[in-house]
């Protein structure tokens, strides 16, 4: 996901996309620790989307943009 797609969303489209990111990484965790995880690297890019949608979400609420 890139970060001008995260940029067009309202901001309760990306609480609830924050929320889905944050299931599948957990989902994904609980994959790696029985041993049924088949692309390792799906975890980092999932932590790297979380990490772009919350840092979108803090600066629209720093300059108080609710778009």
């Amino acid at each position: 996901m890139k970060a001008s797609e995260i940029r067009e969303m309202s901001v309760e489209e990306l609480q609830t996309k924050l929320t889905e990111l944050k299931e599948e990484l957990f989902n994904l965790r609980f994959q790696l620790a029985v041993n049924q995880l088949e692309n390792s690297s799906r975890i980092g890019a999932v932590k790297k989307d979380i990490a772009r949608v919350s840092t979108i979400l803090r600066q629209r609420e720093l300059s108080g943009t609710e778009a």
